[in-house]
């Protein structure tokens, strides 16, 4: 059974192709309300206040993830020691959750930075959902209430499409040109094909 990442940059849809691949019928770990859910761990809660204070913290001890979002998001090195508190975990967890999973040609993990955290060593193949900024930009905003500015700020830390394009083994065009569901046939077919082959 392949393990496949499937990644794209905020706002590229990679959650709704997910979501497709679900309804096929193929397992979907979904690393980022995964890595939120560890924030409520009181070993990875003692860590983040030590760094970064007690003002990351609500009022009933609970990481305030907008309070930790704004420091992080704007200092590369802070980032940096938020992800190597909480990618190992959530890599553990995803191994652990693999182990489970029933015989399926492929199990897909959806996170947002698989190149970025050098994770895609990982997989057997790596989609990625690629979008063009301007238009990512919009559907954020329209998404989640966010300012211009505070998209670009948590953007900013993401490599280029071009770039995880070059690196990745298929490629999902979500700008409107193609539909998504036959593109997502296409790879489901072209996986299932090699599962066989191995």
């Amino acid at each position: 059974m392949m393990k496949v990442g499937l990644t794209g940059n905020m706002g590229s849809g990679k959650s709704l192709a997910a979501s497709v691949f679900g309804v096929l019928g193929i397992p979907v770990y979904q690393a980022d309300p995964q890595s939120k859910k560890f924030l409520s761990d009181p070993g990875v809660k003692e860590k983040i206040a030590s760094k970064f204070g007690k003002g990351v913290l609500d009022a009933a001890g609970e990481v305030d993830r907008l309070a930790l979002g704004a420091i992080v998001f704007t200092d590369a090195v802070l980032l940096n020691f938020l992800t190597t508190i909480l990618h190992p975990l959530v890599r553990e967890d995803f191994r652990e959750w693999f182990g489970k999973q029933p015989d399926h040609p492929y199990v897909i993990h959806e996170a947002a930075i698989i190149f970025e955290s050098g994770f895609e060593k990982e997989f057997d193949r790596v989609i990625h959902v690629a979008c063009p900024k301007e238009l990512a930009i919009r559907r954020i905003m329209e998404r989640d209430g966010y300012t211009r500015e505070h998209v670009l700020d948590r953007m900013r830390f993401q490599w280029d499409d071009r770039e995880k394009e070059a690196l990745a083994d298929f490629v999902i065009r979500n700008d409107g040109s193609e539909m998504l569901l036959p593109q997502i046939l296409e790879i489901h077919r072209r996986l299932t094909e090699i599962n066989k082959k191995k």
